[in-house]
Formats: structure tokens, C-alpha cells, sequence
């Protein structure tokens, strides 16, 4: 059986595979494993985004919470790193939330997070599915006053706008930028914090109406965010995904700036102020290849990672790094928070902008973006990690990879999310990588799907 976390969480179709029976038990197991060393009674901090099945998951979650003695604090719509940081703030014992990040609105998922804000370890997820496999074996459930109860709080947005403003606090006045909020979490924090550091904000897809998150906008879609900046002569442009804690930015000519360009704008900018932590930025292994020539070229080391900001950010903590992400806008500054956050990358990219008085058109060319393809296969959720395992695909990757090696590379990797197997080719010829990548892409699909 596939194991039920994925690299962010719990995921799936809400109410087909992530349903509130199931939401109801991660509640119930996540309380008791997360809390079964205290002896006071647990809190755990729920929030979620905006998609229409996240009051149905919340609910049923936070049910299960309250029948294991857990209390629960509700702040509602928010983005993923404001309940992380409020977890820690507040110092409650977990926080939890409600979320499938990019993915379409008939998905959903559930992640939590320990004390102090960060992502659980595989171990302790392990525990989690274990005691939801073995049908709560163990768990006493309360009766009478020990049953868990639910506070709502509505002002927590306020507090972690304020966290972002207090950590990047840079004037913004006499700057246009165009927000696309991705009809998600994010549509009402980042609009508000730029405007209070004086930017004038032309906010797109800020409008969710719990059906339409993601659909044709924010990070994943860029192409109508392009176009406005260049309409609106602006100086910069936005793109968050549906929970926000990811980031990509367009500069002042309408074109996108990815995460190794802004961990490179800003890890450059950071080192020369002193503050890049072991003179170190950690990355994952599908960064650009012109990301590792920025940083040798720099003077600054790299740490790789498997894909996952879970696993930058295990590596982060373990050197003491303070940047790290991923190249989809998945940005860690741990001196500020634990997770991926869009809005203080954001803050940190423009304020960059403001303190070197250069256009990001210009920042964005201290690395050059190699070509790379990268083709989704989509195959059958529960076969998606043995690829490798089918003697035809094995042997079509062994000769790509001989035909690149020392031009370039390849790399396959199951998607940790969604049921598809990820191909990306890195070379200098764009238009014969394309067309590899489709081929083995295609060639996957057709014997795994």
C-alpha cells in the first residue's frame, strides 16, 4: 500500500480520496501523536485555504481533535506560513493546515506542523498513518468536560501581516505592482501589506469564491500577470499559488523571474550585507544548472537536496543555513519563519529593488537560466515511485542520460503530490530537449498509465 503522506502532507481529491472520515482520523491521530508527551491539554491551530471543500476537511479535522481532549484554535482562510508562524507565536502544540497548495480546486490536503512551525519528519508521520491503520489502537477518547472545544479567531491575518512588515520593513512608495493572488490564501495579506508599506497595488484574481483557486492564474499560470505588468508600466509583478508559500516574480518588461533567480537576487544582495548565514544557499536538485554557476561564480556554496521544501528545509536547520528553496518559488528565510513563505519573499525581492535602485530585469541577469524541459507523465497514483521498475522505461533513461552526459542532464522523479512521474532535461539546445523530454514522457504514460 502507498504510504499515505506525501512531501506535503496528506493529498487527493477531496471527498473521493481525502474524505471526512479520513480527515476526521488525521485529526484524531495527528492530536494524540503530536501531543502525547504533555500533560496539560493540547491546542492544536487550524487554517486552511480558500478552495470549497476546506470548511467540510476543517470541520471534520477539528472534530477529531476536540474527541481526543485536543483544543483547537480555527483562524480560517490564511496563508500555510502564517499558521506556521502562528503555531510558534502562540506556542500551541501543532498547527494544521487545510490546503493542496497549487493543485486544482477538487483537490485538497492536510499538513501539519509540530510546535515551533515546522513540517513533521517522515518518522513521526509514519506514526501518524500507523495509528490510523491500526484503527486508533490505544487512544482514549474523553467524555463529560474532558472533551476537546473549538475557539475562532478572526484577527490572526493582522498579526502575521504585521510579522512580515516588522521582519522586511522597506518603503514601497512610488512603486506599482501588480499582484496575482491566485483567487487563494493570499488575496487578502499580501494586498494589504504592500499597501501599508506605501505601494500602489493592482491586485488580479484576488477574488475567491472557493471554486476558482488556481484555475488559469497565480504561480502556475503566468501569462496574463506578464501582460498586465507591461500594460500597467508597473515595476514589478507578483504570482502566489493557492496556500502562498510560494512566490514567483515577472520583472518590469514581462518577464518571469524563478526561484533560483530570486534565492540568487536575494541570496547575492544578502551575502553583501552579511547576513547569508555559512555563506550558504540550500537547493534541491531540480535548480537550474545556471543557479550553480551564479553561486560559483559568487563565492557562495550550494547544499543540495532531494525535491521537497520539507528536505531544504531539514538541511537548513542542520548547517545553520538562513536561505534556501526551490526554483517553483518555494522560498525558506528561516531567521523569519519555517516554511515557504510568498509574501516575505516578496518583501525580501523588493526590497532589493529599492536598496540598489536597479530595475529586476537587471538583478535577474546575475544568472543566466539554462534550457530546461520539463514534461509531466501522468500514471496511476500507486505506481508512480517504481518506474524503474519496467525494463523499457529503464533502458530509455539510461540512453538519454548517455546522450546528454557532460552537455547537460536529465533527471525523472515521481511527482510527491500528484500521480505524475516528472521528466526534466537540462542542454543547450532547447528544441531537441523538448522533444526528448516528450518522447521519454510520453513513453512513460503509455506503459505506466
Amino acid at each position: 500500500m502507498a504510504r499515505m503522506f506525501g512531501t506535503d502532507g496528506v493529498r487527493g481529491v477531496a471527498n473521493e480520496e481525502l474524505t471526512p472520515t479520513l480527515a476526521m482520523q488525521l485529526g484524531q491521530a495527528g492530536a494524540f501523536v503530536l501531543t502525547k508527551e504533555n500533560e496539560h491539554r493540547p491546542t492544536i491551530m487550524v487554517g486552511c485555504d480558500t478552495r470549497i471543500s476546506g470548511d467540510m476537511l476543517a470541520n471534520a479535522l477539528m472534530a477529531g481533535a476536540c474527541s481526543v481532549g485536543a483544543n483547537v484554535i480555527y483562524v480560517g482562510v490564511l496563508p500555510t506560513p502564517a499558521v506556521a508562524y502562528l503555531t510558534r507565536k502562540y506556542k500551541v502544540d501543532a498547527g494544521v493546515v487545510i490546503s493542496a497548495s497549487h493543485n486544482p480546486v477538487e483537490f485538497n490536503g492536510i499538513k501539519f506542523f509540530d510546535g515551533n512551525g515546522y513540517k513533521l519528519p517522515d518518522s513521526l508521520e509514519d506514526e501518524i498513518e500507523e495509528l490510523i491503520k491500526n484503527g486508533m489502537r490505544g487512544v482514549k477518547f474523553p467524555i463529560g468536560p474532558r472533551v476537546g472545544k473549538i475557539k475562532y479567531r478572526t484577527d490572526a491575518r493582522e498579526e502575521y501581516i504585521n510579522h512580515a512588515i516588522r521582519s522586511v520593513n522597506v518603503d514601497l512608495h512610488g512603486m506599482k505592482i501588480v499582484v496575482d493572488c491566485a483567487e487563494g490564501a493570499a488575496h487578502y495579506t499580501s494586498v494589504e501589506a504592500l499597501k501599508e508599506l506605501g505601494a500602489e497595488v493592482i491586485a488580479i484574481h484576488n477574488n475567491p469564491d472557493g471554486t476558482n483557486i488556481n484555475a488559469n492564474c497565480g504561480s502556475t499560470h503566468m501569462e496574463e500577470l506578464q501582460a498586465r505588468v507591461v500594460f500597467e508600466k508597473a515595476q514589478v509583478g507578483l504570482a502566489f499559488d493557492g496556500d502562498a508559500d510560494r512566490l514567483l516574480a515577472v520583472d518590469e518588461l514581462g518577464n518571469v523571474v524563478n526561484g533560483d533567480q530570486i534565492m540568487a537576487i536575494v541570496g547575492n544582495y544578502m551575502k553583501s550585507q552579511g547576513k547569508l548565514k555559512q555563506n550558504t544557499i540550500v537547493a534541491t536538485v531540480m535548480s537550474n544548472l545556471g543557479f550553480f554557476l551564479m553561486a560559483k561564480e559568487n563565492g557562495i556554496e550550494v547544499e543540495q537536496t532531494k525535491v521537497g521544501d520539507r528536505y531544504v528545509l531539514e538541511r537548513m536547520k542542520e548547517i545553520g543555513a538562513s536561505l534556501g528553496g526551490e526554483q517553483s518559488g518555494h522560498v525558506i528565510f528561516l531567521d523569519e519563519n519555517t516554511t515557504g513563505d510568498g509574501l516575505l519573499s516578496a518583501l525580501h525581492v523588493l526590497q532589493v529593488i529599492v536598496e540598489t535602485k536597479k530595475p529586476l530585469s537587471e538583478l535577474a541577469k546575475i544568472m543566466e537560466v539554462m534550457p530546461q524541459a520539463l514534461v509531466n507523465a501522468k500514471v496511476r497514483n500507486h505506481k508512480k515511485e517504481k518506474y524503474m521498475e519496467y525494463p523499457e522505461i529503464a533502458d530509455a533513461i539510461a540512453k538519454i542520460s548517455e546522450k546528454f552526459a557532460g552537455e547537460g542532464r536529465v533527471l525523472i522523479r515521481p511527482s510527491g503530490t500528484e500521480p505524475l512521474v516528472r521528466v526534466m532535461i537540462e542542454g543547450k539546445d532547447k528544441k531537441q530537449i523538448d522533444a526528448e523530454a516528450r518522447k521519454l514522457a510520453d513513453l512513460i504514460q503509455d506503459i505506466m498509465f
